[in-house]
């Protein structure tokens, strides 16, 4: 773990960009000097990137049909993704869910097994998100023991059931194609769905005594895709207290109104709205509504859309940034990192000034991830 003064770049602080030199030593920052000194020049030192929620690790623990027999290496690989892109905290998301595959049970236990397994070998920081659909009533009663047994300390609750053309009796779309990924007939695969819709009166109680076990335990929790202030209350009303891409204003508003998190995604503002025609997540950081910024699929994303919202004036650089660092650190109760201040962890991106690409990322004061001329200048 090296000591080290940077010297010489723009060091990021909440009130804006400073020349002062910044320091770590033991993995946290310091208020003085350690004595070996890094020039930086043309550089810009910035606090790592604390996301929220992201699957795009699937594409390293399955990267064609099936898991890999070896789910370490997978992880492996996805935290070289991350480093490269500046995250020195990242939520892993993994499905629960009645679509089964690789968002099944059995997928899910060798994810979370695995994270839980590798993850304190590995310099990133991660952490596990269980993405449950509110529907699989047959594994209420075990989930808070299986959650434990994964390590896993937060959840985000979701309902993907096409409900509409079930109650409709219509064949919901893609029905094939996901029971084949599921392993299923798609007529099995429609009477699991229809099953778990004819059950849709017995979820609300389920779920209010699922998540007062969960709360007692201080798992941290949160709703997908809110679309209505009601909807939203209803989960306050459960301490669920994390709004994950409302679809609404409604629902972001309420969510903002009660002093619950309003997380979006980054893809979002950098496509300049959403891939599927919901909420800009622009909007509602021009209207301030907006807590965090997540990579959601796109492990780049946070980087990129906080420097874009910087540089067509949305915020300045210290706003932006903080969607990607304090805000999310806030959000997952991390007092520790976050910023650049003194008796914080060493979460460090260093960025080329002139490109915005990722240049070094160091998490608690170790690295992670370092290319190019930069590793000459901390070689020397």
């Amino acid at each position: 773990m090296p000591n080290l003064d940077l010297v010489g770049a723009e060091v990021l602080h909440p009130d804006g960009l400073s020349r002062a030199p910044l320091s770590f030593a033991e993995g946290r920052i310091t208020d003085s000097s350690v004595g070996r000194a890094v020039d930086l020049s043309g550089f810009q030192v910035l606090p790592g990137i604390v996301d929220l929620h992201g699957d795009g690790f699937e594409r390293h623990l399955a990267p064609r049909r099936g898991a890999m027999k070896q789910l370490s290496e997978g992880l492996v690989a996805a935290e070289a993704e991350l480093a490269a892109n500046g995250i020195t905290t990242a939520v892993l998301a993994q499905f629960v869910s009645w679509e089964g595959g690789l968002r099944g049970l059995e997928f899910a236990d060798q994810v979370f097994t695995g994270i839980r397994d590798t993850a304190p070998q590995l310099v990133t920081d991660l952490r596990p998100q269980l993405r449950f659909e509110t529907h699989m009533l047959d594994l209420y009663e075990d989930l808070p023991k299986r959650m434990d047994a994964w390590k896993v300390g937060y959840v985000v609750f979701n309902d993907h059931l096409p409900h509409d053309r079930l109650a409709q009796g219509k064949t919901p779309k893609r029905l094939v194609g996901q029971a084949l990924k599921a392993g299923r007939s798609p007529e099995s695969h429609l009477a699991q769905m229809q099953a778990m819709h004819a059950r849709r009166a017995e979820v609300p109680a389920a779920l209010d005594a699922l998540c007062a076990t969960l709360s007692a335990r201080s798992v941290r929790m949160g709703s997908h895709d809110d679309q209505t202030a009601e909807g939203r209350a209803e989960w306050r009303a459960r301490h669920v207290t994390l709004a994950e891409f409302p679809e609404t204003h409604e629902a972001a508003e309420a969510a903002h109104a009660a002093g619950d998190s309003v997380i979006m995604g980054a893809p979002n503002v950098v496509r300049g709205g959403s891939h599927n025609g919901n909420l800009s997540a622009l909007d509602l950081i021009s209207m301030g509504l907006c807590h965090a910024l997540a990579s959601d699929y796109h492990y780049p994303s946070p980087r990129r859309a906080a420097l874009m919202l910087a540089q067509s004036g949305v915020l300045d650089l210290a706003g932006a940034w903080a969607l990607v660092s304090a805000g999310p650190a806030e959000v997952l109760g991390l007092a520790d990192r976050g910023t650049l201040a003194t008796g914080k962890r060493a979460d460090i991106v260093v960025l080329e000034k002139a490109t915005g690409r990722v240049a070094a990322t160091f998490a608690a004061g170790r690295v992670s991830y370092m290319s190019g001329a930069i590793a000459e200048r901390f070689a020397t």
